[in-house]
């Protein structure tokens, strides 16, 4: 049998975890969705999800992982047949997942380089030469160049996961977190002096409830997910790398807090430089790219400023692909060993390219196709996102907590000398057996209601 991989060291896996939940979900995809729902009533929603749900469903995956030290299809195997034979497809369910959101996120990704790279073209020449090229229609309307954009930011993801866990995940996000940590203080710092930002912080928060629709709810189910990774397997496959000594509940609980005080970050960071441009809040997912490209070029040092803006995005891009690579990567050395992680990592690679393509065309080949008046890609990401990661998600919980022994949870929740474990841990049983399945139930009871 083939030796499982471990962190090196604790902060190794904590960089890693966190890399990969704060992706462009917390940078690209929040500041819209809480823009969609209102401001600050759905922003008290999504903390209170994130802590009170997300937080103890996170440890569970890790835990899950950790016992099986298997991959998500794997594990999930393994507790459906002691429990629910059909709940082994929920592991299965995750990787489709994986691959497939992989594959538009990918697109979306390429956005991001494309204006990176415009943003370097502008530092040596004046901005009206470049302003035109960075016009997010004339991408759209190229579905090859965006394709070309795609297959780039999956080739660096394909080379970094190849690489294994020390010297291509562990040894990526110890260089580049920092690197990312730094830049959001300085996009933050900036974006606070700009005059727009009094009137977006009391638009974020001060809560306005009735702002809030039926879909809030799944829609802040489904974005705390994405931005935890929970769902796709991604914390199932940290967790089986994890080592003896290292106690889940604490690791859990750090990502979750991490991850949350970076989404409302993120929120900070980009809705005055967006509001300025535009005077209206961010509704629209290709608004970021719309809007802000032009307006950071008219600005007295809006070139360097919207580089460094473009390289924080490109890097919380590269960091959740790598994340989701991996869990399909992983399960596929899991179900087949003689493979290899590096045939596995080019054969997942290639797979996601071949799903890109529509995507990539959705704005010139594709561009009629519409579906309830969104595009391909918008439509993708409302559907996997909104419904169908929250029931994955679910199906993955009801594996585990079917699955998994009293005495195994408890073994593994409960830390010797720490009385804290033992007060939490009824709390996280309660919450994984009864509130967790019954909220996400209620979420997708009130979107199915606000269709019809």
């Amino acid at each position: 049998m083939i030796k499982r991989g471990a962190w090196r060291t604790r902060f190794g896996f904590y960089l890693l975890a966190i890399g990969s939940a704060c992706g462009l979900g917390n940078l690209w995809r929040f500041p819209y969705v809480v823009g969609e729902n209102g401001g600050g009533a759905f922003i008290l929603l999504y903390v209170l999800i994130a802590l009170a749900i997300g937080a103890p469903m996170l440890i569970a995956e890790l835990m899950l992982g950790k016992n099986t030290r298997r991959s998500v299809m794997v594990a999930t195997v393994k507790m459906a047949n002691k429990s629910i034979p059909a709940l082994k497809w929920s592991g299965r369910f995750a990787v489709i997942l994986s691959i497939v959101v992989l594959s538009y996120y990918s697109v979306i990704s390429g956005w991001v380089l494309h204006f990176m790279t415009q943003f370097v073209v502008s530092l040596f020449l004046e901005s009206g030469n470049v302003s035109s090229k960075a016009n997010l229609a004339a991408l759209m309307s190229n579905g090859w160049l965006q394709l070309m954009l795609a297959s780039a930011h999956l080739l660096m993801t394909i080379v970094v996961v190849a690489k294994g866990i020390h010297e291509g995940l562990e040894k990526w996000i110890s260089y580049m977190m920092p690197l990312f940590a730094s830049l959001v203080i300085i996009l933050l710092v900036k974006s606070f002096s700009l005059p727009s930002t009094p009137e977006v912080l009391r638009f974020l928060f001060y809560p306005d409830f009735s702002k809030l629709t039926m879909s809030s709810l799944n829609h802040a189910l489904g974005h705390v997910f994405f931005t935890l990774s929970v769902g796709f397997g991604t914390m199932v496959t940290y967790g089986s790398y994890m080592r003896e000594e290292d106690h889940v509940p604490t690791a859990g609980i750090r990502v979750a807090f991490v991850d949350s005080v970076i989404s409302l970050i993120a929120v900070m960071m980009i809705f005055p430089v967006a509001f300025q441009a535009s005077n209206v809040p961010l509704t629209d997912p290709a608004l970021m790219f719309e809007v802000l490209p032009s307006y950071l070029l008219g600005i007295p040092g809006g070139a360097l400023f919207g580089l460094l803006f473009f390289i924080c995005l490109y890097l919380a891009a590269l960091n959740a692909s790598i994340g989701l690579l991996e869990v399909v990567v992983s399960n596929f050395v899991d179900i087949n060993k003689s493979m290899g992680r590096v045939k596995a990592t080019w054969f997942s690679g290639v797979v996601a390219l071949t799903l890109t393509v529509m995507p990539a065309l959705s704005g010139s080949v594709f561009k009629g196709v519409k579906v309830n008046g969104k595009s391909l890609i918008e439509f993708l990401d409302s559907l996997l996102i909104n419904w169908i990661l929250p029931l994955v998600a679910l199906m993955v919980l009801l594996a585990f907590n079917k699955g998994t022994a009293e005495k195994q949870k408890e073994s593994a929740f409960l830390e010797k000398g720490q009385l804290v474990s033992y007060s939490m841990y009824p709390q996280w049983i309660f919450i994984m057996k009864w509130v967790a399945p019954a909220v996400i139930a209620l979420g997708f009871l009130l979107q199915i209601i606000t269709l019809f």
